[in-house]
């Protein structure tokens, strides 16, 4: 099992990567665009797209390598068994958002596509397209905080490939 999610959230970071490289390709084109008059259309629209993707799609990835910013100015002071119970009760209501989260962004996909939404530019685009990286990385997200709560439940940490000296390292 941790290798499947382990392996999901590798495979979320490389859609991320592609997304990057996607909008780099987009202002690339733009820039093109503008100088020899190729009439290439919503390369803006497109870029921003393929941005949104790719910071939605990094979140899972970057949970579990411990290198999101945690503010922990208040949790190093208390004790360590209140440290302990805070940081659980964080990982819980972290879970319990972060799957609210998932769930309304398949719903705003879901609506865009029933509605037949379409982005206000020029380029026209049927907006669940783009929407559907959003809602892949959210739910990539609360998988990633399932999985860390289970894991802190069962007595380990949480952040699996955290840079030695790191705060994610440091207990």
């Amino acid at each position: 099992m941790r290798r499947t999610f382990d392996l999901f959230y590798q495979g979320l970071m490389v859609l991320a990567a592609t997304a990057l490289l996607a909008a780099f390709l987009c202002v690339v084109a733009g820039i093109a665009d503008r100088q020899f008059g190729l009439g290439l259309r919503g390369l803006d629209a497109y870029a921003g797209y393929a941005i949104a993707a790719a910071l939605f799609l990094a979140l899972p990835g970057t949970l579990q390598r411990g290198e999101h910013i945690r503010v922990t100015l208040v949790l190093d002071r208390l004790p360590v068994p209140m440290r302990r119970g805070m940081e659980a009760l964080c990982l819980l209501a972290g879970t319990g958002l972060c799957a609210m989260l998932a769930w309304y962004a398949l719903r705003l996909v879901w609506v865009s596509h029933a509605t037949h939404d379409v982005s206000q530019g020029s380029d026209a685009t049927a907006l669940w397209i783009p929407q559907c990286a959003m809602a892949l990385g959210c739910v990539g997200l609360a998988v990633a905080m399932l999985d860390a709560t289970v894991s802190r439940f069962v007595g380990g940490g949480f952040e699996r490939h955290a840079a030695p000296g790191t705060a994610a390292n440091i207990e």
